[in-house]
């Protein structure tokens, strides 16, 4: 492949480049082109106002070329892919750290911290037991469904994969519930909020929370939000941001978890418990990101370099994805995953509006 690829002047890549490096650079060239294209995509106003992000669109255009051509030069570029599906996203969720900031947490007090903490735990634990316990799925997927669901969307489910050394397809199918039921909240949040100002239940602001603390993306709760107002939509923003922070703490959690059930699991079997524990480092730097941002070091327009760095960094990493994801292997996990996630989107909903009540007249 390395002498038979011919470029301008006659040179081939074998001449350029090394050729063990041949595959990696193919590979981020293929995933390049996926992002560079999904990033246009997504900055179309349609596409926008309806919560699709850069992200959303990258894992389908991934499955589609996965699952059709892709395929059949897999071998010569293999290596830059499963790069950007594991290096370049663990950048990626490093670099999602510019777009937090302590005073974020400030901004909606203890209340808004404690709301979200307690949505993103409850929602976490019910994705588990009816996950292993009532559906019956490999508690990866649970997990990822869960994290997806509780958290923030796409972005926790690819950084919770290196936690759970979940398949590729997993990780597809749980990103899937994201994209369904997140999108139908863009829709469903704005007529709630007229059943809302109707029984006078929640403000502008606390709806704004509401929507932060309980929708699925980044992107989706901005679509939600501003179709209610400019107040929502502020209070929903920093809301999701304090929730994203969580994102951290919930990996180094999980990463003991882990460890402990598969020690357990060792254990019963009659082998050596005790499975050694795998640190999540990217959630640390990614703390620490936060706090390099919260200092105000960087000026406005050099966050914004980092942020738009690290969209293109994860979408290139969710076409990766898309691209080592065969259709067959989704079809297999059946409509459990769906099932699994509506009931999550409902105590999201339900649960989520009484604990936003409950936790609001507390510090009322």
């Amino acid at each position: 492949m390395n002498s038979k690829v011919k470029l301008l002047h006659g040179y081939s890549i074998g001449q350029i480049l090394p050729a063990q490096m041949v595959p990696l650079a193919l590979g981020l060239l293929l995933t390049s082109v996926v992002a560079a294209t999904s990033i246009f995509l997504g900055d179309l106003d349609w596409l926008k106002g309806h919560g699709f992000s850069a992200l959303t669109i990258a894992i389908v255009m991934g499955i589609i070329l996965g699952n059709s051509v892709y395929p059949q030069f897999a071998q010569y570029c293999g290596k830059g892919v499963v790069y950007s599906k594991n290096t370049l996203l663990r950048a990626g969720i490093v670099l999602y750290g510019f777009r937090l900031t302590f005073q974020d947490v400030f901004n909606v007090g203890v209340s808004g911290v404690l709301i979200d903490a307690v949505v993103l735990a409850s929602t976490f634990a019910l994705a588990i037991f009816l996950g292993v316990k009532v559906f019956r799925l490999k508690r990866e997927l649970a997990i990822l469904i869960g994290a997806g669901s509780s958290i923030c969307g796409a972005a926790a489910v690819l950084a919770t994969e290196p936690v759970v050394k979940a398949r590729s397809e997993d990780v597809t199918v749980a990103v899937s519930t994201v994209v369904v039921f997140g999108t139908l909240a863009i829709f469903l949040y704005p007529a709630m909020y007229e059943w809302n100002r109707v029984w006078q239940l929640m403000a502008p602001d606390q709806f704004g929370v509401f929507i932060g603390s309980t929708v699925h993306e980044v992107a989706q709760v901005v679509a939600a939000a501003r179709a209610i107002g400019p107040e929502a939509a502020n209070t929903a923003v920093i809301a999701k941001m304090v929730r994203v922070m969580m994102l951290a703490p919930f990996l180094l959690a999980l990463s003991v978890y882990m460890s402990r059930t598969k020690g357990a699991g060792a254990h019963k079997g009659g082998h050596k418990a005790g499975e050694r524990l795998s640190i999540p480092w990217f959630a640390f730097v990614f703390i620490a990101m936060v706090g390099l941002n919260s200092l105000s070091i960087f000026s406005e327009h050099v966050v914004e370099e980092f942020v738009q760095l690290d969209i293109w960094l994860l979408t290139m990493a969710m076409a990766a994805l898309g691209l080592t994801t065969h259709v067959s292997s989704i079809r297999k996990a059946g409509v459990k995953p769906l099932m699994l996630a509506l009931i999550l989107f409902g105590w999201l909903i339900s649960g989520g509006a009484l604990i936003n009540n409950m936790v609001a007249g507390w510090f009322a």
